[in-house]
């Protein structure tokens, strides 16, 4: 069944509130359940699961950013805060410094909430938080510690789409828009190119929490997002992704009107350069063309 768009949140949570969640969502982190993959590392004691991060924050990047979706961009550009390391591990991932290498230098949740200010200072239109999930209660500790200072900016939560319900459900008032990927349709694809042959399942499960919690996205008249679901889907060549079996997923699954940027960016990165097979290719343009079509076939909202 399809959640109702009109039920969840809306309002932004207190300080008080954000420091709540945080707590809770520490205790999911040592030791670590706040994945589907349920390591249970104590990274409190500096072990690290299949992330590879402890329970210190760790950011490889941040500042405007101007490549993402244009109802997040805006004059000011989208404010991107990259987080160090990754629940999914993607053996053709174009970001594997970051996400697997672990670029990224230590934060404090003070420092965070720093830079969410700072990004507002210079015109960002949200605060999108890239991977954040294996750091959420340092991230809404930061959250509430900027919101005492003033922050107002919507949150957008920019994740792989693995995600466990039980966390999301923690984030409910404190995310704005939520912008995950819809990577696989397939569990044996998944299962070859990053060891989570549940992900087809747990994703559409994690979308419908969101959509639950936020709708459909809303966009204002000038143009940028404020709230709701804005889905990801890379098409891959050869159809690895199972991209039909995915949007029909998000149809009938998540919400039939969902807004979802079909993507064309894919090409050989990481362990799929010089693969053999689909993986190790571009992307054809009748392929791309053909997934836009099913998405729009299927009367998805289709964003760029």
């Amino acid at each position: 069944m399809v959640p109702d768009s009109n039920l969840g949140g809306g309002v932004r949570l207190s300080s008080d509130e954000l420091r709540e969640r945080a707590n809770r969502l520490a205790a999911l982190a040592d030791p670590c359940r706040l994945c589907p993959r349920l390591c249970g590392v104590a990274r409190g004691q500096g072990e690290t699961g299949w992330c590879g991060a402890t329970l210190e924050i760790e950011v490889a990047s941040y500042g405007p950013h101007f490549g993402e979706e244009r109802v997040l961009v805006g004059p000011g550009g989208s404010g991107t805060i990259f987080f160090t390391h990754c629940n999914l591990g993607c053996s053709f991932c174009q970001n594997h410094d970051i996400s697997q290498g672990g670029r990224g230098r230590v934060v404090t949740a003070e420092r965070l909430a720093g830079m969410m200010l700072e990004l507002e200072r210079l015109g960002c239109a949200n605060v999108n938080l890239v991977t954040p999930s294996h750091y959420v209660a340092g991230v809404l500790a930061a959250l509430a510690v900027a919101s005492d200072r003033g922050l107002d900016l919507p949150i957008v939560y920019n994740c792989g789409g693995y995600e466990s319900t039980e966390v999301l459900a923690l984030l409910d008032g404190a995310v704005d828009v939520y912008m995950p990927d819809a990577k696989f349709g397939a569990a044996a694809v998944a299962d070859e190119l990053c060891r989570a042959p549940d992900y087809p399942d747990v994703m559409v499960a994690a979308l419908a929490e969101m959509q639950r919690q936020v709708g459909d996205l809303e966009v204002e008249a000038d143009g940028l997002a404020s709230r709701g679901l804005l889905v990801r889907h890379l098409v891959m060549p050869g159809d690895l992704a199972s991209t039909g079996l995915v949007l029909e997923s998000i149809a009938a699954g998540v919400s039939p009107t969902a807004a979802v940027n079909v993507m064309d960016q894919y090409r050989p990165c990481f362990r799929a350069v010089g693969a053999s097979g689909p993986i190790g290719r571009t992307l054809g343009r009748d392929e791309h063309r053909r997934a836009v079509a099913k998405a729009a076939s299927l009367g998805l909202r289709l964003i760029s």
